[in-house]
């Protein structure tokens, strides 16, 4: 008889812990469901789509990789490429080494109102792009802009930063770009050094450290972690640069003159389903985006992770 209890306060336990566990399932298969639909099986369909030809209504017609080779002979993919590279790469170094510079002054006692200036540095992310690019057109225009009338105040004739043959067009994307995301990752970089236990600041300062020195060898090391993740999100964010250059250029799908802030995302979106139908042209594109992301953030990682070791093997 007590067996037989044994057995039945086991299988009652099990019942019970089998009705738990479907209450869990049940309040995350939202989740999972929404992610199948709108997440996994658009990224397994845009794939099987890279393979052909397809303008969306007619049907499809196997091309095999011949879409991936077009798109790497393609010169106007290169010279996009090219672009986005060099708007990301020199636009990184005031949106990191500036969003490092300003928390860390932030975090300092150097500073008060720090919430009214956290808001200003901020705000950009919250501001209207449209209002943006009327500031910004503004600021670089020919005959009345900031910037030609300081060209004109040292003597120096006036720039076509939005025409011309197109070069200047990417120091107005950079500068753009690199007013709008500081503010981001002073955020992020601020809230990881407030992390830092004050006790490790205050023995350094005891020692003679300046403010220099303890943000190069107290914050800086201390802060790897978080800065390999800005380093990964902003590059993410750099092949995804759309909206900067396409507002600057009066909504050119190329770029505007000599496709001189042509970028990735541009022409992915000229292709399909903005300036053409080439559907299947796209999604190799996106694929070939997709894989230099990746690359990048595995490079980034492993450099980091050298460097750690390398200071390790130092001390």
């Amino acid at each position: 008889m007590a067996v037989s209890n044994t057995g039945i306060i086991k299988r009652n336990y099990w019942t019970t812990e089998k009705k738990k566990s479907l209450v869990a399932y049940v309040y995350i298969a939202p989740f999972y469901l929404l992610f199948l639909i709108f997440g996994l099986f658009p990224m397994i369909s845009g794939l099987f789509i890279s393979f052909f030809r397809w303008d969306g209504l007619s049907p499809m017609h196997f091309l095999g990789i011949d879409n991936y080779i077009n798109l790497v002979n393609d010169p106007l993919f290169r010279k996009a490429l090219g672009n986005t590279l060099l708007i990301g790469i020199i636009s990184h170094i005031p949106i990191l080494g500036g969003g490092l510079v300003l928390a860390y002054i932030m975090n300092s006692k150097l500073v008060q109102w720090k919430n009214v200036f956290k808001t200003i540095y901020f705000m950009p992310m919250v501001t209207s792009s449209v209002a943006v690019s009327i500031i910004f057109q503004s600021l670089f225009g020919f005959n009345f802009g900031l910037f030609n009338f300081f060209t004109r105040f040292f003597g120096i004739a006036p720039l076509n930063w939005l025409g011309g043959n197109g070069s200047l067009i990417k120091v107005a994307v950079i500068v753009m770009f690199s007013w709008k995301w500081i503010g981001w990752n002073m955020v992020i970089y601020l809230a990881g050094m407030q992390g830092i236990n004050t006790d490790i600041y205050e023995a350094a300062t005891i020692d003679g450290a300046g403010h220099a020195k303890i943000f190069a060898r107290i914050t800086i090391p201390l802060l790897k972690p978080i800065i390999l993740f800005t380093l990964i999100q902003s590059s993410i964010g750099m092949f995804n640069l759309f909206t900067e250059p396409f507002i600057l250029t009066n909504s050119s799908w190329t770029g505007g003159q000599n496709n001189g802030g042509l970028t990735l995302m541009m022409y992915l979106l000229n292709k399909a389903p903005q300036g053409g139908t080439l559907y299947g042209y796209a999604s190799a594109c996106a694929y070939v985006i997709t894989v230099m992301i990746i690359i990048f953030s595995i490079v980034i990682t492993r450099l980091m992770e050298e460097r750690e070791s390398k200071a390790r093997h130092a001390i």
